[in-house]
């Protein structure tokens, strides 16, 4: 089965609790902290792999989880790092994030174009420490320790592109699964009625110098940018393709349509999927010309052909490169008459559009991880809010985890906690958003009462600030 699109539900491995403890030995009276810290939790990794060919392993199970960290020791004894979840998905994978509630998509997180490519979708929580960090000048004897931090979770949608360097494009029945398997070694289904090809095919064609990789795409039918006959479904596939190879049935097929208009309507409709399919480089590919009497469709198509390639030129038939769109290969797949006139062309232009494409990312500036400095961004960032009188609510990823890690039976550990939101610049925009001494704060699911070190606080609130 060929599957293309999922959504997976992914939590990376919980952080491990350090430890709180002292010294303890024989002659030794007083010995220090000596609590070591929890293990970080394993993250959730996909992995593009060149052996993997379809996301079917993730149809039917959606939830994929690490390993935790195990918790610290005494002695010094620091817990172990969960296992990593590596996750197989095909090359040409693009990785969003994506929102189960509202059932949409939000950032790319990757494009995994290369074989080994790899990228992390949810991260391991981070082991909590154990109380030998927090021993300071006044504080020599800490009896308190972090919990584990809580691992990152979420939704993410997996969408398959094929990665081809040329497609073939056309109405149903126009004889592309005949072409890909009389240029390639794919065997594809191939029958006389239309739609016979459900799932795109691939298959890899030998040239003369160059070999390049071909992808048959099912049939499209009018209306297919707005998802008709599944156009989506099949549309994206062209998307990665450096060349599209527009086949055109010069019979009109059993239904004795026009070639020109059937050459027409898949011109529009990949334009109006994407603007940059219109622009995209292709090669005119006129099929079942051993057919008697489709003399007068080819004479028409070749002149259709041209006028589009006149046009691309701003009106100039005498510009470069006019000459080469205007060209229509004339073959028959059923004979293989003209199919090694094309194959030639498809790889000496697919060679060049490659050149092209290395010397561009060449020069190109790669921003790389830009993805995971947003989620961090994202990550420290917080919220406050104003629920009632006297209530407000404290939201944010990285706020939330500090009071998950908190044990809040040691007097101790609230107080480190304390410490950690004045560094954060926490109370300042309490107070900012009208919060008083006395005010109930939540945050997760814990509460406490407001008590800021600003006498100030207590003025505002007579003033009705």
């Amino acid at each position: 089965m060929f599957t293309d699109k999922v959504h997976i539900y992914v939590k990376g491995g919980d952080g491990g609790a350090g430890c709180m403890s002292f010294r303890r030995e024989a002659h030794v009276p007083k010995g220090g902290p000596d609590g070591g810290d929890g293990g970080h939790g394993g993250d959730v990794v996909l992995e593009a792999d060149a052996s993997v060919s379809s996301l079917i392993d993730y149809r039917y199970k959606h939830h994929f989880k690490a390993t935790r960290g195990t918790h610290g020791k005494g002695s010094r004894m620091h817990g172990a790092r969960g296992e990593d979840l590596v996750l197989k998905v095909p090359v040409g994978t693009v990785v969003r994030e994506y929102f189960e509630d509202t059932k949409e998509t939000g950032d790319i997180i990757a494009d995994l174009t290369h074989d080994g490519e790899r990228v992390t979708v949810a991260n391991g929580g981070v082991g909590g420490r154990g109380n030998i960090h927090f021993v300071t000048s006044t504080r020599r004897a800490p009896a308190f320790a972090e919990l584990g931090e809580p691992a990152q979770d979420g939704w993410v949608e997996l969408e398959m592109k094929l990665m081809a360097d040329a497609a073939l494009v056309g109405v149903p029945s126009a004889g592309k699964s005949s072409l890909i398997a009389r240029m390639s070694a794919a065997r594809p289904k191939i029958a006389d009625y239309p739609f016979t090809t459900l799932v795109p095919n691939l298959g890899v064609v030998k040239g003369d110098e160059y070999n390049f990789v071909v992808a048959d795409v099912p049939g499209l039918i009018e209306g297919a940018h707005e998802g008709r006959g599944l156009g989506h479904e099949f549309l994206r596939h062209i998307e990665r393709t450096a060349l599209i190879l527009h086949v055109v049935d010069m019979t009109g097929g059993y239904e004795g349509r026009d070639p020109v208009e059937d050459y027409r309507i898949i011109n529009r409709e990949l334009a109006l999927y994407a603007d940059e399919l219109a622009c995209r480089p292709r090669i005119v590919v006129a099929n079942k010309c051993d057919v008697p009497g489709v003399e007068d469709n080819i004479r028409r198509l070749e002149e259709e052909v041209r006028k589009d390639a006149i046009a691309a030129a701003g009106g100039n038939e005498f510009a470069d490169g006019v000459e080469e769109a205007s060209r229509v290969f004339k073959i028959s797949a059923l004979t293989g008459k003209g199919v090694d006139s094309l194959i030639h062309a498809t790889a000496n232009k697919v060679h060049e559009l490659r050149e092209e494409a290395r010397e561009k990312q060449q020069a190109e500036v790669q921003y790389d991880r830009i993805w995971e400095h947003k989620r961090e961004q994202k990550d420290r960032s917080y919220t406050v809010r104003k629920l009632s009188d006297g209530i407000f609510r404290v939201e944010g990823a990285l706020i939330e985890r500090m009071v998950v890690q908190t044990d809040w039976e040691n007097e101790e550990a609230l107080a480190f906690l304390q410490h950690r939101f004045n560094r954060m610049g926490l109370e300042k925009e309490l107070i900012k958003a009208g919060a008083v001494n006395g005010d109930e704060i939540r945050i997760v699911g814990r509460a406490f009462e407001f008590e800021s070190a600003d006498d100030r606080v207590d003025i505002y609130k007579e003033l009705d600030f």
